[in-house]
């Protein structure tokens, strides 16, 4: 909604809550960018990753990797406070998502077909920039994303993924 009334302050704002960067200084482009890479990274947390532990090991498994997953949202950071205490959180988290990420990879590749969006490139971006991004499983899907769209998503002095142009439109979102 603060994009489409051109407000890029709470577009800003609004990004900050979900993005652990910086978003003060992001223009339009990169406001978007962050919220299509925190679309296809949330898929896993909140969908794919429950999903697949409720699978394997029923509701004490979702209830696990929920858990976890919020404990490495909340204090996984790479931090001097939370160093000590973050790295347990996030380390599992590391190693739980490996394989939902993936799926939710296959799975925005698969879904590009039915909505018509370019899949062969979503494949290609997928396996070639799958591993840019600081985390092992976070760039998998968002790159399957960027890949489907024909864009690029950017984190400013980061990582770059995709080999389109980072002008976005209301569509892309």
């Amino acid at each position: 909604r603060s994009i489409r009334s051109n407000d890029l302050v709470s577009a800003r704002g609004n990004l900050s809550m979900i993005v652990k960067r910086k978003t003060t200084n992001l223009n339009k482009d990169h406001v978007l960018s962050g919220t299509l890479e925190s679309i296809g990274e949330n898929i896993v947390d909140g969908i794919t990753g429950p999903l697949f532990y409720f699978g394997i090991f029923g509701l004490p498994g979702a209830f696990v990797y929920r858990t976890i997953n919020t404990i490495d949202s909340m204090i996984g950071y790479k931090t001097p406070i939370f160093s000590k205490v973050g790295w347990f959180g996030a380390n599992c988290d590391k190693y739980l998502n490996y394989i939902p990420s993936r799926i939710t990879a296959f799975t925005i590749v698969l879904s590009s077909i039915l909505t018509g969006d370019d899949w062969k490139n979503s494949f290609y971006i997928m396996k070639r920039d799958g591993n840019k991004t600081q985390s092992p499983n976070a760039g998998y899907p968002m790159a399957a994303l960027a890949g489907a769209l024909r864009t690029r998503f950017e984190k400013i002095d980061y990582y770059s993924i995709g080999d389109g142009s980072l002008l976005f439109t209301q569509e892309h979102v």
